[in-house]
């Protein structure tokens, strides 16, 4: 097979789950979730509103643009960290 190497799956091959860095990145998202709704919560209802007259298309590029700008900070993130 190509690109088969031939080794086996080993425990120091594996990935290291680092429960502080999972849970303070968790910490954080829910910060940012919260805020809208702590600082301004008519406003952020509003916007809600405001998305539900949009069409699917429009908010699935948002959606996607969304996704790829979080890949990049994630490996931007893991390259800062080596």
């Amino acid at each position: 097979m190509p690109g088969y190497s031939g080794t086996t799956f080993s425990r120091r091959n594996a990935m290291h789950f680092d429960a502080a860095f999972f849970f303070s990145a968790l910490a954080l998202a829910l910060v940012l979730e919260a805020l809208p709704w702590v600082l301004s919560p008519d406003r952020t209802r509003e916007a809600l509103r405001s998305l539900l007259d949009l069409p699917p298309e429009k908010l699935r590029i948002g959606g996607a643009i969304l996704l790829a700008l979080g890949i990049v900070a994630a490996l931007l993130g893991i390259c800062l960290r080596s």
